[in-house]
């Protein structure tokens, strides 16, 4: 099961929603809203996000990750209460 790090929980609180490790097998984290309705599982567990990045590489490698991730998904990230929107903004 992926253990959701404070970074994620910060970023899920200023987007008032409610992150759980998901129970989905292939996700990081389900996605509620403050009434605790799901909207949607996000991160997939076979790849690493920000917060981890800097756990096992450092800030600057994590810095360099990220700049990629956003770069890769650029045309989607934007699209607000959509997996690749919720991903980026609590994952990345």
């Amino acid at each position: 099961m992926y253990k959701i790090l404070p970074y994620s929980y910060n970023q899920a609180k200023k987007l008032n929603v409610i992150i759980k490790p998901s129970m989905k097998k292939d996700k990081k984290i389900d996605v509620y809203d403050l009434n605790n309705n799901y909207l949607l599982s996000i991160g997939s567990i076979n790849h690493y996000d920000y917060p981890y990045y800097i756990e096992i590489k450092g800030k600057s490698h994590a810095d360099k990750r990220r700049s990629l991730y956003k770069k890769r998904f650029e045309k989607t990230r934007h699209i607000k209460n959509t997996p690749s929107y919720y991903a980026d903004k609590i994952l990345w």
